[in-house]
């Protein structure tokens, strides 16, 4: 294991923006995890656990003990199916998530078709309960193998333990900072199509006579994800995002009234769906815009992106309090208007 001093973290994320980690490791399996972890405990530095950079601020500060960066890599299918029929898959924490969701299409395992395309690596999965285009990763995740922070033991844990919901988990909702992920287990359907249950893809795939192959299907979803901005593309200005900076947010039928109210008294209708039992989905994204922040609005170093209302950009050496001045502004004018607090989806570290 190799340890590393004064490590700038911007360019290990999407969005280039963050300080120094006083100490850095990029562990290639559990025992240098466990390894890190402990010298950490030793030292009595704290610990920061990076993934794929994807879904994450980091301040102009840094980080003051340790960042470990996972960096287990593989991806590996069990030589047998699992007793619900399907195959599974082992992957590395450190993978990268488009190459395993790219080899799962290629063996004609469905269940992850809808989610390619999404930066960052496979041990961020699990965490936010990754979904996108009518998928969920809590739907295929048989097990996860984490190190519990606690007593220093590795575990594995079931589905179920995992307490998935809407962009949550046991990880980051029930104990967050107890877990580190290692590997995450999928389970997918071999043979199985592909689901076109979101409004994008079946616009897409409007007039088709046959049905699209997991392989069209996943093609279909980068170009979508490309057309919004949501797709890393070296060279675009959009891209240099953390995704998605706002959870659509999901509203008691009390709620969901009073806002439709007051969008009646400005003559417009909300785009919402059923999210959550008696609950309401609605669109973040329609929130912002139609709070006075337009697909390229933006000051200085910092805006929105022209191709997606909800990604925050940096323009090229905004910094982290720059991307914080623009969300609280955003946040202030919603609930202002619409009455709704927007919860930020990527993870604020050193803050």
């Amino acid at each position: 294991m190799l340890m590393q001093e004064n490590i700038v973290l911007a360019p290990l994320t999407t969005l280039k923006i963050g300080g120094m980690a006083r100490y850095f490791v990029a562990a290639k399996n559990a025992g240098e995890v466990q390894e890190a972890v402990e010298l950490a405990r030793e030292r009595d530095l704290p610990v920061f656990v990076l993934g794929g950079g994807s879904n994450l601020l980091i301040a102009d500060a840094g980080w003051p003990g340790l960042v470990v960066k996972i960096a287990i890599p593989g991806t590996e299918r069990r030589p047998q199916l699992n007793d619900q029929g399907k195959a599974v898959f082992d992957v590395g924490a450190g993978e990268n998530w488009d190459r395993f969701v790219s080899e799962a299409v290629r063996a004609r395992c469905a269940g992850v078709e809808c989610l390619s395309g999404i930066p960052g690596s496979v041990g961020g999965t699990p965490v936010q309960n990754v979904g996108a285009y009518g998928q969920e990763v809590s739907e295929t995740i048989e097990s996860v193998q984490v190190l519990d922070l606690k007593d220093g033991q590795l575990r594995e844990l079931c589905n179920e333990a995992c307490q998935f919901g809407y962009r949550s988990s046991i990880f980051n909702k029930g104990e967050p900072g107890r877990f580190v992920v290692l590997s995450v287990a999928y389970a997918l359907v071999p043979n199985g199509e592909p689901r076109i249950s979101y409004i994008d893809l079946k616009r897409h795939f409007d007039g088709w006579e046959t049905t699209p192959t997991l392989a069209e299907t996943r093609e279909a979803v980068r170009h979508i994800r490309a057309l919004k901005g949501m797709l890393i593309v070296p060279g675009d200005p959009d891209c240099q995002s953390a995704g998605s900076f706002f959870k659509n947010p999901v509203l008691s039928e009390t709620q969901h009234e009073d806002l439709i109210k007051r969008a009646a008294a400005r003559r417009l209708n909300v785009p919402s769906y059923p999210a959550l039992e008696s609950h309401k989905k609605v669109s973040a994204a329609w929130l912002v815009e139609h709070s006075g922040f337009a697909r390229g609005f933006g000051f200085g170093r910092v805006g929105i992106s022209s191709k997606h209302a909800l990604a925050i950009v940096n323009r090229g050496g905004a910094t982290a309090a720059e991307v914080l001045a623009l969300k609280e502004q955003i946040q202030h004018r919603v609930e202002e208007i619409w009455g709704v607090c927007l919860e930020p989806e990527p993870v604020m570290v050193g803050f």
